[in-house]
């Protein structure tokens, strides 16, 4: 029986029940298990949650006779450890925690859902509990869970296993709503979500709480809590771990055989889908940019998803919940637009910001949050931009690209959604890559501030000419940019999806840029400048290595010269 792609499916007896692909990651229970109180912070949508639902199925004393069902083909199922299903498990997910009115409010909120995850626990483990603890909503969080912690010591039970998923949701929702007071209020030392934290804490100690796992996205909160729980270890950074969520490309090329083992897709497709998955959901470096880079496991499962179902290519490569990651870039810099503005332009043109590595392995806080220094380690943390070196942050895959380019434009007042249809229909009609490029100077570049130009390379046209070209023939058209083959990287690649009109076309662009200095001492002007035999060595260099791979394809060649806000001047090879 084939199996299902269950997109976004955080439940792993879900994924067990419906027969889910599953890229087993389980050995890390077992690396798990060597660190007290882990502290694991990934960004949205790299499966933090499926993750927290795997440990809750093997540690839970309750789910013991099912043990072989649900991990019987995992590599933890057939190597456990002496822990599997010894504990009470509380499963505690703070995004559910309603971040809104005072924080009176908010109090209610937590407690009520702590609350009912523990009356759920001791009502599912009434062979233990029978009535010997009821839960008293009338009390807050931290009473109830104290109150369980001295039972289980006195009765002799089973420890409890702590798991906190999205453990910062509510609380990034007032950091980044700017309500600093309400933020203070809620991790000062009296507060209730401190108050449950020293509780666990004192759990820990008295061997009640065998251990607590903690994830989130960003390190402020665990940090302003630091005094009620400074037993945490944070393993966000540790190379040990960096794989533990996300997919490795090992793990993808596995995935992948079994799909298109089980629905029969032709082979010769499937180098492009490689390519393509590589490009817009690949790149993630969270500890060393030498290492092996990480998918964005959820966005990936998206493509897969559509892929499966309509057997092609989907139109739009980006997940729409993707695009709400833009409403943190707008409130983390909008307080400075001109801040906002040198950000996402430098990202824009060159695709790498400089960073201090240490502020990575170091937590910080709520005010550090906001200043401009502190924005490419942010951003890291979120998820919008991964290691590049020792120096230097970047974006991380098309997917990021296409997002701050959408800023960029955003910022500018850039027109990107009207006007086009007649150039775009003509290309598609003529396939005529010159007039496409004319058209995008005079309809989009026309539109950029004087200031700009200072500014822009060939980074910035590839990227801001992919992006426009990629929402308009996304139907037809896939794209590389910086595809790598043994004689260097092209800039830019429209490659004809297998299974509409321009199957097998191939559209291979090398960018240069002169500033108007440069063409100046040229003695040259547009008009009359000459291709460079060296810029046709160079692309020709490239073309060889795709005919090696696709000795089929019909291939086109063009050198583009970009010369500061002098113009532009296309040859076709």
């Amino acid at each position: 029986m084939k199996k299902r792609i269950l997109y976004a499916s955080a439940d792993y007896e879900e994924i067990v029940n419906k027969n889910g692909y599953f890229v087993d990651k389980t050995e890390y229970i077992e690396k798990l298990e060597s660190v007290e109180n882990p502290v694991f912070l990934r960004p949205r949508r790299f499966g933090k949650s499926l993750w927290c639902r795997i440990l809750e199925c093997y540690y839970n004393i309750r789910q013991k006779d099912d043990f072989e069902r649900l991990f019987g083909h995992t590599y933890i199922g057939q190597n456990p450890t002496p822990l599997r299903n010894s504990f009470f498990v509380l499963h505690l997910d703070f995004s559910v925690v309603e971040p809104t009115g005072d924080i009176a409010d908010i109090e209610k909120s937590f407690n009520h859902i702590c609350n009912l995850c523990m009356d759920t626990m001791i009502g599912l483990s009434e062979n233990w509990f029978q009535d010997q603890i009821k839960t008293d909503f009338k009390e807050s969080a931290s009473a109830n869970l104290e109150s369980v912690l001295k039972l289980i010591r006195k009765k002799n039970f089973p420890a409890l296993y702590v798991i906190i998923d999205e453990y910062d949701n509510f609380a990034n929702q007032l950091i980044i709503a700017h309500k600093d007071r309400m933020y203070c209020e809620l991790t000062r030392d009296d507060s209730f979500l401190k108050t449950f934290f020293k509780t666990m804490k004192e759990g820990r100690k008295t061997g009640a709480i065998a251990n607590v796992f903690i994830t989130g996205v960003l390190p402020i909160t665990i940090d302003d809590l630091a005094s009620g729980f400074n037993i945490a270890n944070f393993i966000t950074l540790d190379p040990e771990f960096e794989n533990m969520l996300g997919f490795t490309q090992s793990e993808v090329d596995c995935l992948l055989d079994e799909i298109y083992r089980d629905y029969e897709f032709a082979p010769s497709t499937r180098e492009d889908v490689n390519t393509l998955i590589r490009n817009h959901y690949n790149g993630y470096h969270f500890v060393s940019s030498q290492g092996q880079a990480l998918y964005n496991s959820t966005i990936l499962m998206y493509f897969l998803q559509y892929f499966t179902r309509h057997r092609q290519i989907p139109e739009l490569l980006t997940d729409m919940n993707l695009r709400t990651d833009l409403s943190w870039v707008r409130r983390l810099t909008g307080a400075n637009p001109q801040n906002t503005e040198e950000f996402v332009t430098r990202l824009s043109t060159e695709n790498t910001i400089g960073y201090d590595k240490n502020l990575l392995s170091t937590k910080f806080n709520m005010f550090q949050f906001f200043e401009k220094s502190f924005f490419p380690v942010s951003f890291f943390y979120l998820g919008m931009l991964t290691r590049h070196d020792d120096f230097y942050l970047k974006l991380p895959n098309l997917n990021m690209r296409q997002i701050f380019v959408e800023y960029f434009n955003e910022i500018h007042r850039i027109d990107v959604s009207t006007k086009y249809a007649e150039m775009m229909q003509g290309f598609v009609n003529t396939l005529n890559l010159p007039q496409l490029f004319s058209d995008y100077w005079e309809l989009y570049v026309s539109q950029l501030p004087e200031a700009i130009f200072a500014q822009v390379n060939e980074n910035f046209y590839r990227t801001t000419f992919f992006e426009l070209c990629s929402r308009y023939l996304s139907r037809w058209f896939t794209f590389n940019v910086e595809r790598s083959y043994p004689q260097g990287r092209t800039d830019l690649e429209f490659v004809g999806k297998y299974h509409e009109k321009f199957a097998g076309t191939r559209i291979v662009i090398e960018f240069k840029y002169f500033s108007n200095a440069e063409l100046k001492k040229m003695k040259t002007t547009v008009k009359k400048f000459r291709l460079r035999k060296d810029d046709t060595l160079q692309i020709a260099g490239y073309v060889a290595g795709l005919t090696s791979e696709y000795p089929e394809a019909k291939i086109s060649q063009f050198v583009i010269y970009c010369f500061g806000n002098q113009g532009f001047k296309v040859f076709s090879l």
